[in-house]
């Protein structure tokens, strides 16, 4: 039999009570299994799902990227200053557009994929112990359902 809320747990402003801080948390849990997986590759998280997207498609726009991974080119940048110090990529200037930067991998940017290749199956294999396959499907296709729904300013 469930407990009345008392009219203290019932408040808006209470932490229990707010979407953001269990997604918040998943997301924090989640992305430190990445940590003692890319710490030997000296790579963070961020500059491994950036990896991940030229993987995907090389040569792309600071811009582009940026959008891709949910990030201002003001966060993107330094980082991508790094890994070309690192030497996982190089940056150029567009010249069609001079204003624009594109990024490109460098060998080592592109051996890193095979490199990194089990990742996310274990990173995965985590997750996969806390759900079903159905409740990981269910769970990404809600996560992107948020993601991808632009929503309005809340003031």
């Amino acid at each position: 039999m469930s407990q009345p809320i008392s009219n203290q747990e019932s408040r808006p402003i209470r932490l229990k009570n707010q979407l953001c801080f269990p997604l918040y948390a998943c997301s924090r849990k989640i992305t430190s299994l990445y940590t003692p997986l890319l710490k030997p590759f000296g790579l963070t998280y961020t500059q491994y799902i950036c990896l991940m997207t030229l993987w995907e498609e090389d040569g792309q726009k600071v811009g582009s990227i940026a959008q891709k991974l949910l990030l201002d080119t003001g966060t993107l940048t330094p980082m991508l200053k790094t890994m070309e110090k690192e030497g996982l990529i190089r940056r150029t200037r567009d010249p069609e557009d001079e204003r624009s930067v594109l990024v490109n991998l460098t060998d080592a940017g592109k051996e890193m994929e095979s490199r990194l290749a089990d990742i996310p199956l274990c990173v995965g294999s985590c997750v996969m112990e806390s759900l079903s396959p159905e409740e990981a499907a269910t769970m990404y296709r809600l996560l992107y359902k948020i993601i991808d729904k632009p929503c309005k300013e809340s003031r």
